[in-house]
């Protein structure tokens, strides 16, 4: 598995920044946020863009951060389609793979939109795939519908797009109604990407992103839930969430260090308690970028 970090971890430091930091402190790779990037290119091309991430070393394995694909209100739609269409294009100029996208549906969704949701994720899928890029759609606990990771799969199923998978947000799953057999709905060409956080001392009802702390500081059981994804033979990203307002007062290279030592932990204590032979994590790069 790829180690990697969300810019939403460190979302006051700018793009740059954040390249130079995972670079320097050895992150692998980064799961980019989308504003982030795109505040960046307000005072710097793509060319320079894609040369800095170059020299870096560092991998840009995803991008987060679209939604709006499916709200109600026309205009409103359109315009978050064509946003969608130029993120689109950014991940293609910088070779970014997958875009999460959020399916953030209305609250008066019914089940007579079905196959609405189902054109509206096929369409986007087919856009993607004419950039190159693999769309990850991310159930949301409280969302009115697919607020599971069993229902994602069925959707995914239903639409049958090479283009599109699910991404896995461990938040999500532990929150909402997902079951652990959910996990074993998934195969290998479902996964397109995996978040991970951890929560503490909180009931599920009233968890929000702010909630979000590093792995091994709380509740979830994450070997448990990350253990079927090595069995299914998931050698991709997985990527360390935790959009904590707490942790953007501290240095971003101070959390880059904790979010590292975080992830190495938890990465340990899958391989410990796993009774299947698990691959070992990539070594920490170094401020250059190589392994």
């Amino acid at each position: 598995m790829v180690p990697c970090l969300s810019q939403l971890t460190t979302l006051p430091q700018s793009f740059d920044a954040d390249i130079h930091t995972a670079a320097q402190v050895g992150w692998p790779a980064l799961e980019v946020w989308l504003t982030k990037l795109e505040q960046h290119l307000e005072k710097h091309t793509i060319a320079e863009t894609q040369q800095l991430v170059h020299d870096s070393g560092v991998r840009l394995v995803a991008a987060a951060g679209q939604g709006g694909l499916f709200v109600e209100e026309t205009l409103a739609r359109r315009s978050h389609w064509e946003h969608f269409r130029r993120r689109l294009e950014l991940c293609q100029a910088l070779s970014i793979p997958v875009l999460v996208v959020a399916l953030d549906l209305p609250a008066s969704w019914s089940r007579q939109a079905s196959a609405e949701l189902i054109a509206q994720l096929q369409r986007a899928a087919d856009w993607a795939q004419a950039f190159g890029v693999r769309l990850a759609i991310e159930f949301q606990a409280n969302a009115p519908f697919c607020n599971c990771l069993d229902t994602a799969v069925t959707l995914i199923h239903s639409c049958r797009h090479p283009a599109l998978q699910v991404c896995l947000d461990l938040f999500h799953f532990y929150k909402g109604p997902s079951k652990t057999e959910d996990l074993h709905r998934l195969h290998l060409e479902h996964l397109g990407h995996v978040q991970v956080c951890d929560v503490a001392g909180l009931p599920r009802e009233v968890w929000t992103d702010a909630d979000r702390i590093f792995p091994g500081e709380g509740d979830l059981p994450l070997p448990e839930l990350l253990a079927p994804l090595i069995r299914l033979g998931y050698t991709g990203p997985i990527s360390l969430e935790v959009p904590n307002p707490q942790l953007w007062q501290a240095g971003a290279t101070q959390v880059m260090h904790l979010a590292w030592n975080a992830w190495q932990n938890c990465w340990n204590n899958l391989r410990t308690r796993s009774t299947d032979s698990t691959p070992q994590y990539p070594a920490r790069a170094t401020s250059q970028g190589t392994t």
